[in-house]
């Protein structure tokens, strides 16, 4: 149904059912009767989607995180959602599933939607794509990731902090052969977690750390090396494991408790991030390092449609929340040494 037939059902011309539609107090209101009696005869709906095209954008903001399989990322993704609507806007949702030519194929599909701005998660250090992006007019704020030279606006979390948190509440409950666990590398939060974790236990006399590198931040990747670990010499196995996410570090609990040689926290205390839902409801509820997941969404859409708003006149601004730790059974009455 297009607007010609409206007009031509209520008898007026095109122009004035466009006026209905986005002027409505510019005409008469007898007219506005008509116009929205025949809307509603013919069930039309109008094409906002052309309209704002037209106007060289749409009310739609895009957003790239890393997996959408992970809760975090889905509160992130919610909170950025809901702050979206309040304002008039939906958000496209893609996942680069740590891949950097999705995350490229997304970018394009965005621009080509013509969307009010992006947020994104990126996989690299490399921005250049998203430079391009920014300087064809279209505002980008980093999610979940830092700007380290400030040149995006940026909403994340210290993780350096966070990695910190991690590993001296390990040596506080006395363990001293401490395993990282998280991976791929490239990703930054990965290696700030690490960053802050070898801090403290460069620091303390008699800790080591060893490094368990992971190709995604799953389940299965846990589990695979939670096997690992339980087929290792008990002499020679971690006392305790920080691992980058709570989803690794739930196939680790299941790998330890499946063994039936690992006790969890007597013989390996255990340590997530991000705090989902599902630590807290694990078999051995998992401490964990969290993070405000839904405020970060919430956050980057107030920075981006205050970069849409600004134009070239934007400020880059940069939040950085502090993460907390949240101590449950994985490591509460760990032995000491």
């Amino acid at each position: 149904m297009s607007v010609k037939e409206v007009a031509a059902e209520a008898g007026v011309s095109v122009g004035t059912v466009s006026n209905v539609l986005n002027r409505p107090q510019v005409v008469a209101e007898r007219t506005v009767a008509k116009v929205t009696a025949a809307i509603e005869k013919l069930g039309f709906v109008r094409n906002d989607a052309a309209r704002q095209l037209r106007a060289g954008h749409s009310r739609s903001f895009g957003l790239i995180v890393l997996d959408t399989r992970n809760p975090f990322f889905m509160d992130v993704t919610q909170g950025a959602q809901h702050r979206a609507l309040e304002n008039g806007y939906t958000v496209l949702t893609g996942t680069s599933d740590n891949s950097l030519s999705i995350e490229q194929q997304l970018l394009e599909l965005f621009e080509e939607q013509r969307v009010a701005g992006v947020l994104i998660s990126p996989m690299h250090e490399d921005l250049g794509r998203l430079w391009r992006l920014r300087e064809s007019g279209t505002p980008v704020v980093l999610v979940d990731r830092g700007s380290g030279d400030r040149s995006f606006s940026s909403v994340s979390v210290d993780d350096v902090a966070g990695g910190r948190l991690a590993a001296a509440h390990l040596i506080e409950l006395g363990r001293r052969r401490i395993a990282y666990v998280g991976g791929p590398e490239r990703i930054e939060q990965v290696r700030h977690r690490l960053e802050g974790a070898r801090e403290v236990i460069a620091a303390t006399e008699g800790a080591v750390l060893d490094c368990i590198p992971t190709d995604k931040l799953t389940v299965l990747e846990g589990r695979a090396v939670g096997e690992r670990i339980a087929a290792m010499d008990p002499e020679s196995r971690p006392d305790a494991v920080f691992a980058a996410n709570d989803l690794l570090a739930m196939g680790l609990l299941q790998a330890f408790v499946m063994s039936g040689k690992i006790q969890v926290p007597q013989d390996i205390a255990l340590v997530g991030y991000d705090d989902i839902d599902f630590a807290e409801s694990a078999i051995v509820p998992i401490t964990t390092i969290s993070q405000p997941a839904a405020e970060i969404g919430r956050t980057a859409v107030d920075v981006l449609l205050r970069e849409a708003e600004a134009g070239e006149d934007a400020v880059r601004e940069q939040f950085v929340f502090t993460p907390k730790l949240v101590v449950r059974a994985s490591t509460v009455g760990a032995k000491e040494s």
